[in-house]
Formats: structure tokens, C-alpha cells, sequence
């Protein structure tokens, strides 16, 4: 069982229950450029960066003549940042049980049971929604249930989440010969039965929090979500700058990060997984002529996002106009 995590940071709003809004954004289709690319030099060489944005309008695809010109002229791409933990397929198949356990209440509870009166009546709502005939979620944990939620409310929303901007700068990469450099943690988990475990340790509150942020983004941000991925699929870096940017995992990290035993090993995993970018993009930057990397934008929008630490190392880094 291969999984794939990155890690990235994100700002919180406050939770403050609101109507659902209309949809009043048309999301853009067909063949569209995307934002410019990030650029950082020293001495002569180049490191060119894709800001990619979670989620996109399903029904664009993205095409970039000059991602595709830089691609062509590089020596390597840097793939995004990222952790794989493979335990193997037979060993994933004796952890089948514990991960379904994993996915409900340790008590057997219902959502109904498990969530105060008011919050269960947005959720229904919602899951009305969104989720209709889907009864067997009212048995998942409040975690699980936010991610199925966010799921299938931007599939009903015209969005999509996925790696298909990526997917298409590693085909472009394969038509011009140009390597594909990873840039992944492989940390070795000695007792993943173990940790599956420690996952159910996780306090309800803190899964309460990481549903009501889901749901809150749901509830206010559906209609800036469409307007921000057509800002990203035009091009409008100057509108992504001026839109705020919610994002829910933020209170879905923290409530796995609230289990100590895992806590430390997540925030020390996303350290390592940081280092490793800027190294490599350093080694880039040394060696080849021309590099081209793929970051979300939302990193490389922040003050103090891995482009700052590049900054601060003495390299040039200039945004796209």
C-alpha cells in the first residue's frame, strides 16, 4: 500500500455558521495558461516554479507554451514535495481491519450522537446536500466525514481535486527526455498497525473542529473557491494575492498532530519534507542551467513560504508579473 501526503501550511478563519451562498461564478472551461512561473537565479542558472492550486475547475485543462518551453530546455524537473510510505501489498491486506475500524467511532456512535445539536443540524443539512443516500457515513468518524463531505461537494460544484497539472509536467518532461528528479521522504514505519491504532486515539473535539471548518468553508467559501481556481486557470496572479485563502486541513492536521505519539512525528516529517525541497532546489541551482519545479501557489504566494528561505540564502527570486 503506497500513500502519497504532502504537507502544506494553510490559514484558519474563524467557524462562524452561515447560509449556503449561490454559486454565481461561472468556472472556466477548454485550454487555459495558467498563472506565470516563479523565477530564481544564481550565478547563471535558473530554477523556473509552477504554483499549482487544490481544487480546479474540472472541466479546464491546463496548457502553458511556456512551461512547456522551459520544461523542453531543462536539465530536470523537481517533482512535488512528498511522503511515501509503502509497507507492501500483503501487509496492507493484514491492516484492512484495523484501518475500517480506523473509519468509525471506537464507541459506535453516530454522527447524531457524537455532535452537538447544532453542529449535527448544519451537517445534515450539507449532507443533504452533498451526500444524499450516502446513510453509511452517519457511522464515520467526524474526520472521515469531512473528507467525504469536501469530496463530493466539489464534484457537485464543478471542481476537481486531483494531480492532473502535474501529471501533465511529467508527460512533457517524457516527450522532451528531461528527468524527472523526486523530491520524498521515505520514513520507515516500524508498526503501522500501531500507528492505525493511535489515529483512533484522537480526541473528538479536536475531529469536531477539523468537520465544522470543513463544513464552514462549505458553507461561505464554495463560491470563492470557483473564483480563486478561475483566477489560477487565466492566469490572475494579482486576484489570488487579493483573495484570502481558507483552507480546512489546517483543523484536520491538528487534530491528528493532538495524539502526542504522532504529533511529534508529523510536525517532524513536515520539517524534513521542507528541507529537503530547499536542498534540492539548492543542488538545482548549482548544477543545472535550468530547472523547472512544480509548489503549490499558496506556498509560494506566503511571506514566509520556502521561497523565503531561498531569499534568504542570497538568491533571486522575482514572482511573475
Amino acid at each position: 500500500m503506497l500513500l502519497s501526503i504532502v504537507f502544506t501550511p494553510a490559514l484558519a478563519q474563524a467557524l462562524v455558521p452561515a447560509s449556503q451562498p449561490e454559486l454565481d461564478e461561472v468556472l472556466v472551461t477548454g485550454e487555459q495558461p495558467g498563472p506565470g512561473l516563479w523565477h530564481v537565479t544564481a550565478n547563471g542558472n535558473e530554477l523556473w516554479i509552477l504554483g499549482t492550486l487544490d481544487p480546479l475547475p474540472a472541466r479546464m485543462r491546463w496548457r502553458s507554451n511556456q512551461a512547456d518551453s522551459i520544461i523542453a530546455r531543462s536539465r530536470q524537473v523537481l517533482a512535488p514535495p512528498g511522503v511515501n510510505i509503502d509497507i507492501g501489498f500483503f501487509k496492507s491486506l493484514t491492516l484492512l481491519p484495523t484501518l475500517l475500524r480506523a473509519r468509525k467511532m471506537a464507541d459506535g456512535r453516530t454522527l447524531e450522537q457524537a455532535l452537538p445539536p447544532d453542529i449535527y443540524a448544519r451537517w445534515r443539512a450539507l449532507k443533504a446536500r452533498y451526500l444524499r443516500n450516502a446513510d453509511s457515513v452517519e457511522k464515520h468518524r467526524p474526520i472521515v466525514a469531512a473528507q467525504e463531505l469536501y469530496r463530493s461537494a466539489l464534484a457537485q460544484s464543478g471542481l476537481e481535486s486531483n494531480d492532473d497539472i502535474w501529471e501533465q509536467v511529467r508527460q512533457s518532461a517524457r516527450r522532451h527526455e528531461v528527468p524527472v528528479t523526486p523530491v520524498t521522504l521515505r520514513p520507515a514505519i516500524e508498526d503501522p498497525k500501531g500507528t492505525l491504532q493511535e489515529l483512533q486515539q484522537i480526541a473528538l473535539a479536536q475531529e469536531v473542529s477539523c468537520l465544522v471548518t470543513t463544513m464552514q468553508r462549505l458553507e461561505t467559501d464554495l463560491p470563492l473557491m470557483r473564483l480563486r481556481a478561475n483566477h489560477w486557470s487565466r492566469g490572475d496572479i494579482d486576484g489570488l494575492r487579493a483573495m484570502p485563502h481558507v483552507d480546512q486541513r489546517l483543523a484536520c492536521f491538528d487534530a491528528v498532530a493532538s495524539v502526542p505519539a504522532l504529533r511529534e512525528r508529523l510536525l517532524k516529517t513536515r520539517q524534513q519534507l521542507e528541507e529537503l525541497w530547499v536542498a534540492a532546489a539548492q543542488v538545482a541551482l548549482t548544477n543545472s542551467h535550468c530547472t523547472f519545479a512544480v509548489l503549490p501557489i499558496g506556498d509560494l504566494l506566503r511571506s514566509d513560504g520556502l521561497l523565503s528561505r531561498l531569499k534568504a540564502r542570497g538568491y533571486e527570486v522575482q514572482a511573475p508579473r
